[in-house]
């Protein structure tokens, strides 16, 4: 196992331009697909064994990750006259450009991080093993993008992480504007 994960080169970060890109990476089973291959390299079959699917829907969403530039193959072999694909991830990071397409097409929005962080953090909470804070700051957007930059190389961090334990942890992070009360300016 790598001891700064995966086991293949990658660029630190890709922008998701375009419509395409963003709904790809909407997709539960893409995410956790994305998510496996941060420890390594992987072949159709590896991944359908992992996520407990048959090899053709684990072969569909993998080629729709690769077809939108997340996804590219990194090793091969022959395995009884058949060429044996390794797929792995073009970045580390995705990021979503927030600028329209050239086409007008609008974003997808329809997947919130935090909805899946939540999900997946129900069990360890009812077992007494989530560690989360939550706090509000009422700031700047500059001070608020500076923040978040701070808190993308703590994700980068993670993402270098050997992989060397038996369980798996979730990371969640996030920087967004809400409507939390703020107490008047002091006279």
């Amino acid at each position: 196992m790598a001891d700064n994960p995966p086991d293949y080169p990658l660029a630190d970060r890709l922008a998701l331009t375009t419509p395409a890109q963003v709904k790809a990476i909407g997709h539960p089973l893409r995410t956790t697909i994305l998510q496996l291959l941060h420890e390594r390299a992987a072949t159709v079959t590896e991944l359908a064994a992992a996520l407990e699917r048959p090899k053709s829907t684990v072969a569909h969403h993998v080629e729709v990750l690769a077809r939108n530039g997340l996804l590219r193959v990194v090793r091969t072999r022959k395995v009884r006259a058949i060429e044996e694909r390794s797929y792995g991830r073009t970045a580390r990071m995705f990021h979503v450009a927030a600028e329209p397409s050239p086409a007008g097409e609008e974003m997808p929005r329809d997947f919130n991080d935090f909805e899946v962080a939540a999900r997946e953090s129900a069990p360890a909470f009812e077992q007494g093993r989530l560690w989360g804070f939550i706090r509000h700051a009422r700031l700047s957007e500059d001070q608020a993008s500076r923040f978040w930059d701070r808190m993308a190389e703590l994700v980068d961090e993670f993402d270098r992480m050997p992989r060397s334990g038996e369980t798996v942890y979730g990371f969640a992070v996030g920087v967004y504007p809400t409507d939390h009360p703020t107490l008047p300016t002091a006279e």
